[in-house]
């Protein structure tokens, strides 16, 4: 078992990716199938790698849905602790299996439409990049793959809280 002092620090680090990583499964599902791998922004890369995935649980019934999400948090919980653990740094930048999560939360009740979505991308990414409380708290003091995995499911209610606000409140007056 690896302590906090194994972990390198993040911008070192998140360069150096080992020769064939993502041929291991767990690294590349971490990874958001490739995904998180993007050079520059792979947070925003990983999340709308997670659109086309959420089009293949979409169609299922409410419950099923939370279930089939309520699955991927756990396994992702352990999925992104293990790539974390192996390259030696708590949340590396490339690791969205988060994201996808997140996402998933985010588009849970909206419309399968252009606007529903790039609307819950848009406020996703809002709330998992700027970190308002408690998101920022959460990531400063979980650990291992829960840590990395729950502030984005935050970020994703947050962003649901606000997509069905926006349903319940301002589209009445719009229409």
């Amino acid at each position: 078992m690896s302590s906090d002092n194994d972990f390198q620090e993040p911008e070192f680090a998140e360069a150096l990716l080992p020769p064939g990583f993502l041929k291991d499964p767990v690294h590349l599902l971490a990874f958001g199938f490739g995904s998180g791998a993007a050079p520059r922004a792979p947070g925003t890369w990983g999340s709308l790698a997670a659109i086309p995935m959420w089009f293949t649980i979409a169609w299922l019934p409410t419950p099923a849905y939370w279930v089939a999400v309520t699955i991927a948090f756990v396994i992702g919980i352990w999925l992104c602790g293990k790539t974390a653990r192996d390259l030696k740094v708590h949340d590396h930048g490339g690791i969205v299996w988060d994201e996808f999560v997140g996402m998933w939360i985010a588009l849970a009740l909206i419309p399968d439409n252009i606007y529903g979505v790039l609307t819950a991308f848009v406020l996703f990414r809002l709330f998992d990049v700027a970190k308002p409380w408690p998101i920022g708290w959460i990531d400063r003091v979980a650990p291992g793959g829960l840590g990395i995995m729950i502030d984005d499911v935050v970020a994703g209610f947050m962003a649901l809280g606000c997509l069905l606000a926006i349903d319940v409140w301002v589209m009445p007056i719009m229409l």
